[in-house]
């Protein structure tokens, strides 16, 4: 096949995309961000690809640097035409779907269902033919868009789906980061050389040639669109000092100077069509009409190659759209967007209609402000949140009245931050204080300002403000109010010890401030539970706190409510130590996460499942969560939750990678002023330490941790400081401990609370009494969910009881401790117990890696969940990835475990999964 001028040179990035063609062809996902300046030639490479895509379906999209207010409208040009096989996606997500087309009134969908919905529709539409979709300037695409094509692209594995992205640079655009990418440099001085020569007509003067070939830089465009500015003379001989502005500057201003020898008529059209992203030709010849214009104005521009009106308006490059809106005048745009507004059905397209309205002046407009104020509400049903920011904040900029400037900047503010962009809300807010606003919207905006700074920095200038705003609100809104409290004290706990007043400050406020009504929220039970907590001490919080959370456990009402506050319930029920509670909440969170899509909160309930499944001594189960915590984080663009993770590393204790992995993590929760996150580090530490028999090394941290009395890990951090504190020689020390989790496990009163006391008693005693303590210990801890923790105390008593030369009795409890930390792969503790067994005169050998390939963890979760009778699409949708995507990893579990069918699983030993 033969290649146009423009595809001189450009052979390994043909080859790259024609590899991508065949991947796709033969049933494999492919992904590709094509990177490179303004005209370096990445539509060309777009154009190549679709040209040579034979056999699969294509749709192509184009951002448009005037369009990106406009929610989903790049996922609009992509997949309108797939919306027929919506009927194979599941429930929720085709009604996102439909809602985010604007196409049905169900309430505002989550986008990350919308995602999933995308990527049934993908999937779906790759069973009947390979599908490739094509973006080209994909950092103009709106945002809704951008967020939902990203989340797709890193979850396709097994369809016959390719995504090509094509991105100027420099870009900003985040959300593709991470992709595979294709940069795009220049041609060689010699295929540029080639090129511009089929580009000047006759002779050119070798010096002129080198200028022009040394200020492209080998830009395609550039090479082709310079010279044409050039007069004669200067192709002629002359030459001057090479221009050192931007590459894309110089190319808008030689498709200027080609403008201004267009008629005055031509100009006028061409503004109105540049005007108008959505390429709309009867659109813009009704626009034109009202101008005076008809179809002779675009004969000349036609005539040069600038726009092409054939189905579409499509311009030569978008440096020609940009270059006639930003040269002409304020009136001029404001003429152009008035007639696009004037020719736009205000019962079809309303929202577009607004969006001309409000760029066809500077002037304050209540009639215009009020469409935007409607269209925002559209976008946020739509799920559309940056785009009803977008519409709200020029709504805000086009009111006349100030109080009504001051109520509509609140809500943009409001929907700004929800939208992603903390530092524009706050600007917002800003602008908000300049206006006359009543008492409830000072308070309003005093808590959005400091939620605002608890989302940029969880650190201690975060609680004092939430603190304040809270105050300030309750009079006002109780419930509010109440929740602004909790806010508080959630700040309070987090930032911790780096936080000069602590979790106590705001419990005295709390219980100074107006009580719940009649009817408590689980909310309000929690809110009033941690007051007491740490105001009245751990023993007064318990029966409040065990109240709040039977109410969280039984509570379906507002379900984002329960979200919103998946974490410091189970933290709560940790600190109780009510595993119980803690497993059903942890489960309750994931269940709710999954059915809702919340993919911003699902992580996070993924890690505090992967906790509990740590604590079960289930390290492949929690293991399997944490990776998939991880691979959603990486595709929404979220900061990563790993504290799971970690607690994961220092129980399997290989010091190698969990110390890194943990210092790594002290860095991380400094350096966001996260003071709890210390306390967790110690914590992890120790454990680290214990196992490895380092009670030195284990003291030290596990010190560190107890220093302050951090929710959810001060109990645990007391068990570590004792065994290590004993090891070491600490008496003293040990006791202080033990008198501290004694009263905080009495007043628990549970199996895991007791049998974790009776072990550290027995620590610290010996002869009958101790023995009695280790029995009771294991006793209690057998009826609980936390496996390791039984293991240890078959441990500790194992060596007790060889220390009292009883090698028999030993034998069955440092075996039994064995077992279960080889099984759990918790090595460290395992090693130690072989090493007593050892010493005990048992012949116990190191256990080796088993033979048969072991899945990874998230074929694991695929093989439990399908051995549970689950379908693929169930899988998927529990999962986010596609049917496909399932089936694939399916059939390498069944390659790896030797069986050909799912019901076979169910005959397959736990521990291969």
């Amino acid at each position: 096949m033969s290649t146009s001028p423009e595809m001189h040179d450009r052979h390994s990035e043909r080859d790259t995309l024609d590899q991508l063609l065949s991947a796709v062809r033969s049933g494999q996902s492919r992904v590709l961000v094509i990177r490179g300046e303004a005209g370096v030639g990445k539509s060309v490479l777009l154009d190549y690809l679709a040209r040579n895509a034979s056999g699969c379906r294509v749709a192509r999209a184009s951002g448009h640097e005037y369009e990106t207010e406009l929610a989903y409208a790049g996922l609009h040009q992509l997949g309108a035409r797939l919306l027929d096989l919506r009927d194979r996606l599941p429930d929720p997500q085709r009604d996102a779907l439909m809602a985010a087309f604007g196409l049905s009134t169900a309430p505002a969908p989550d986008r990350f269902v919308v995602s999933l919905g995308v990527l049934g529709l993908l999937s779906a539409a790759a069973e009947e033919r390979p599908l490739l979709w094509v973006i080209d300037d994909a950092q103009w695409l709106d945002k809704a868009s951008v967020l939902t094509l990203a989340f797709v692209a890193r979850r396709l594995l097994a369809e016959s789906v390719g995504l090509v992205f094509a991105v100027r640079e420099p870009s900003n655009l985040r959300e593709l980061a991470g992709l595979p990418e294709l940069a795009l440099g220049g041609l060689g001085d010699s295929d540029a050389r080639a090129l511009l020569d089929s580009a000047l007509p006759g002779r050119v003067d070798e010096l002129v040639r080198d200028r022009i070939v040394a200020e492209a830089r080998g830009n395609p465009l550039a090479l082709l669109e310079l010279p044409r500015g050039l007069p004669p003379t200067e192709l002629a001989g002359g030459f001057g000092l090479l221009d050192t502005t931007p590459m894309a500057n110089r190319i808008e201003q030689s498709f200027l100077r080609r403008l201004d020898v267009l008629p005055a008529a031509t100009r006028r059209l061409l503004l109105v069509a540049a005007a108008e992203p959505v390429g709309d030709v009867s659109l813009l010849w009704r626009a034109a009409g009202r101008l005076g214009l008809d179809a002779g104005s675009a004969a000349p521009a036609q005539a040069e190659g600038l726009i092409d009106l054939r189905g579409r308006v499509r311009f030569r490059h978008p440096l020609v759209r940009s270059a006639i809106y930003r040269t002409a005048t304020l009136p001029e745009r404001e003429r152009a967007h008035q007639a696009l507004a004037d020719a736009t059905d205000p019962y079809v397209d309303p929202d577009r209609r607004a969006w001309h309205r409000a760029h066809a002046t500077t002037m304050p407009d209540e009639d215009i402000a009020l469409e935007l104020e409607l269209s925002a509400g559209r976008a946020a049903h739509r799920g559309g949140v940056a785009a009803a920011a977008a519409f709200l904040q020029r709504s805000t900029e086009l009111t006349p009245d100030p109080a009504e400037r001051g109520r509509r900047a609140l809500t943009a503010a409001k929907a700004t931050f929800d939208s992603g962009a903390p530092e524009e809300a706050h600007k917002l807010l800003a602008l908000a204080r300049l206006c006359p606003l009543d008492d409830r919207q000072n308070a309003q905006l005093t808590h959005m300002r400091a939620q605002i700074v608890y989302a940029l920095r969880r650190g201690s200038d975060a609680p004092p403000l939430l603190l304040a705003a809270a105050r300030r609100l309750a009079p006002l809104d109780s419930e509010a109010g109440r929740e602004a409290y909790l806010e508080a004290m959630e700040a309070a706990i987090f930032a911790g010890r780096l936080n000069e007043g602590g979790p106590g400050e705001v419990a005295t406020a709390v219980r100074d401030a107006p009580p719940a009504g009649r009817s408590p929220r689980p909310i309000d039970q929690l809110l009033d539970g941690l007051a007491t907590r740490f105001t009245q001490g751990y023993v007064a919080g318990v029966a409040p706190l065990r109240d709040a959370l039977t109410a969280f456990g039984r509570d379906r009402g507002d379900e984002n409510a329960l979200m919103r506050w998946v974490s410091l319930p189970w933290l709560v029920a940790g600190d109780l130590w009510d595993d119980e509670t803690w497993h059903e909440l942890a489960t309750q969170a994931v269940r709710r996460a999954r059915d809702a899509g919340a993919l911003v909160a699902l992580p996070l309930a993924l890690g505090h499942r992967a906790f509990v499944h740590v604590h079960a001594g289930e390290f492949a189960a929690a293991a399997s969560l944490t990776e998939e915590a991880d691979a959603i984080t990486e595709a929404t663009g979220n900061a990563p939750a790993k504290f799971a993770a970690l607690v994961l590393s220092v129980w399997r204790g290989v010091e190698s990678t969990a110390r890194p992995f943990a210092d790594w993590g002290l860095q991380n929760v400094v350096g966001r002023g996260e003071g709890r996150g210390i306390g967790g580090y110690g914590y992890a530490t120790a454990v680290l330490y214990n196992g490895l028999g380092q009670y030195d090394l284990a003291l030290t941290f596990a010190r560190s941790a107890c220093e302050y009395d951090d929710l959810g890990i001060c109990g645990f951090a007391l068990v570590e400081l004792i065994e290590a504190a004993v090891r070491s020689g600490a008496h003293e020390e040990a006791v202080a401990a033990f008198r501290r989790i004694e009263e905080r496990t009495n007043a628990s009163g549970t199996d895991w609370a007791l049998g974790v006391q009776a072990w550290a008693a027995a620590l610290l005693h010996a002869g009958e009494a101790a023995e009695s303590r280790y029995r009771e210990a294991i006793e209690r801890l057998g009826r609980t969910r936390v496996a390791v923790h039984l293991a240890r105390a078959h441990l500790v008593y194992g060596e007790w009881l060889r220390r009292e030369n009883r090698r028999t009795d030993a034998r069955e409890h440092l075996e039994a401790a064995y077992e279960m930390f080889s099984r759990a792969g918790a090595a460290a503790f395992a090693d130690r117990a072989r090493r007593e067994l050892l010493a005990a005169g048992a012949t116990a050998r190191r256990r080796t890696v088993e033979t048969q390939i072991m899945l990874t963890p998230q074929e694991g979760q695929i093989a439990r969940l399908a051995r549970d009778g689950l379908s693929n699409p169930e899988i998927g949708a529990q999962l986010f990835i596609s049917p496909r995507t399932v089936q694939y990893h399916l059939g390498k579990v069944f390659a790896k475990l030797e069986i050909t069918s799912r019901g076979q699983l169910g005959r397959v030993p736990q521990s291969r999964f």
